[in-house]
């Protein structure tokens, strides 16, 4: 248990710190001044005066924030303070600051996988079939177990991945594919067929597939700086589209809430990954940046998404959301977000109980 308490602490510690730092970092290059940078919330452990700003470290660690000068619409202010006012800039300013949070929870995971991907390269598999499935095209056209496959409907195959995603990103069509067998090449023709299968929800599916498994054998790819920004980038987004459609999935009921888990379940998935390795760890820290961000997105008061929605409602209307207004529906949203921390703590703990 101390082992994911120090791992969800060094977690919880650089989200923080990226997404406050964002907040922070806008507001200085954007001309409002910063009175306080807190790690945590509650009563402060540490503190130091550097300039105007006091940074902190607060004793919960559940989250952080940035207290900028004339942050409170109607707040009183030194008149010397007006040009540092985050509520007197205009509408461009205050949202870059206010998004610069979550943006930088985004920048986090890029960079993670930058990393990563730098010095690890890829693993790809080869490919050369390993397994052929009973009653399958692929048996029927006569594929063999060691054929190495060269080229599918004339695009050249340097991994069993790329067989996979030619397969999957058809609709059925007639493949051709040129096939290595014992040094001669051979050229064959199959149909896929829909197979059952499982997505990245558990949800059963149908897929194309022609029936083959891969040998298990592994190969090294090395990656220059450009080709790993690449897929960072790629897998960043891919991270923001799964995460998107699981709150979709969530909302309409296919997708059961259960599933959701609170700082019990995040430490201890943050103790087994510290424990695979660095790269998992790494990699944990990235998908919990994504999800961070895009959570912060949603257009709830309290939430930076909710700030935005103020500032979109003003700029439409041309005047800002009336503070009584504004002041109910943060409210609400807080109460929003307290009823879903009470979830995800129930079901942390029922998920403790049933050893999951």
């Amino acid at each position: 248990m101390g082992h994911s308490l120090i791992a969800f602490i060094i977690v919880i510690g650089i989200l923080v710190f990226i997404h406050e730092f964002g907040h922070f970092i806008a507001a200085r290059l954007l001309g409002v001044g910063v009175d306080v940078f807190s790690l945590g919330f509650g009563p402060k452990i540490l503190k130091k005066n550097i300039g105007r700003t006091q940074y902190c470290l607060s004793a919960i660690p559940l989250g952080g924030y940035v207290k900028m000068v004339g942050e409170e619409p109607g707040a009183e202010l030194d008149p010397k303070d007006l040009p540092l006012s985050f509520t007197h800039k205009s509408l461009l300013r205050k949202s870059m600051i206010v998004a610069a949070g979550p943006f930088f929870n985004f920048f986090l995971a890029i960079f993670f996988f930058y990393i990563l991907y730098q010095f690890s390269g890829l693993y790809l598999s080869t490919p050369i079939v390993g397994k052929i499935m009973e009653n399958s095209p692929a048996e029927a056209a006569g594929i063999k177990p060691g054929d190495l496959i060269k080229e599918v409907n004339h695009h050249k195959i340097e991994s069993f991945e790329d067989v996979s995603r030619i397969i999957g990103s058809g609709k059925g069509e007639k493949l051709d594919i040129m096939l290595e067998r014992e040094g001669e090449r051979l050229e064959i023709s199959l149909t896929p067929a829909l197979s059952p299968g499982k997505n990245a929800f558990g949800e059963s599916i149908e897929k194309y597939a022609i029936g083959i498994v891969n040998n298990g054998e592994t190969y090294h790819v090395g990656l220059n700086p450009i080709q790993a920004m690449g897929h960072a980038l790629s897998d960043t987004w891919g991270l923001v589209k799964l995460t998107l459609l699981s709150v979709v999935k969530m909302i309409s009921g296919s997708l059961s809430a259960d599933n959701l888990g609170g700082p019990i379940m995040i430490a201890q998935m943050a103790g087994e990954q510290a424990k695979a390795g660095i790269a998992n760890f790494a990699w944990f820290i990235a998908l919990l940046s994504v999800n961070l961000g895009i959570i912060n997105l949603f257009p709830i008061p309290v939430l930076d998404g909710g700030h935005l929605m103020f500032f979109a409602i003003e700029g439409v209307t041309g005047k800002p959301v009336g503070e009584k207004l504004r002041e109910k529906l943060i409210q609400f949203g807080a109460a929003v977000l307290v009823a879903l921390m009470v979830f995800v703590f129930y079901n942390d703990i029922v998920r403790m109980f049933n050893g999951g």
